[in-house]
């Protein structure tokens, strides 16, 4: 009786053990995982067509409707996009547009214009803690 009890219980571990292994995180060989593409599609060519003083309609009608519009502040507009590849990297772009008197004044994020100025190397640029790079 003791033996069987003992046997019935060794061999409920061993089931559970077995079990809960197939929830690790070793994916299964050969499976084509999708990339996952969210928030505002920006192309640095539309980045270039945008120029100082355009209103914010023009602005629209080149990015599309952003993802974020700051309710406190509406002169600034933020376009996120995130990128989850199949082998779990993350790629984040950000691309932020001031407006002033509802005109174009300043384009700010991962995407590099001709038509704006580098900022000065001289000012330190604020550090908001995200970046376009790559995470693994």
């Amino acid at each position: 009786m003791l033996y069987r009890t003992r046997l019935i219980i060794g061999l409920s571990l061993l089931l559970s053990t077995v079990t809960l292994s197939g929830c690790s995180g070793i994916g299964f060989p050969g499976v084509y995982l999708i990339n996952i593409d969210q928030g505002n599609i920006v192309e640095q060519d539309m980045v270039d067509q945008l120029k100082p003083d355009m209103t914010r309609r023009q602005v629209r009608f080149l990015l599309g409707t952003p993802i974020v519009e700051d309710t406190f502040n509406n002169e600034r507009w933020d376009y996120i996009r995130v990128v989850r590849r199949g082998n779990d990297t993350l790629l984040r772009r950000r691309l932020t547009v001031v407006f002033e008197d509802d005109v174009l004044v300043d384009v700010e994020g991962d995407y590099v214009s001709e038509n704006w100025p580098e900022p000065d190397p001289e000012e330190p640029a604020e550090d908001s803690g995200e970046s376009s790079e790559e995470i693994s």
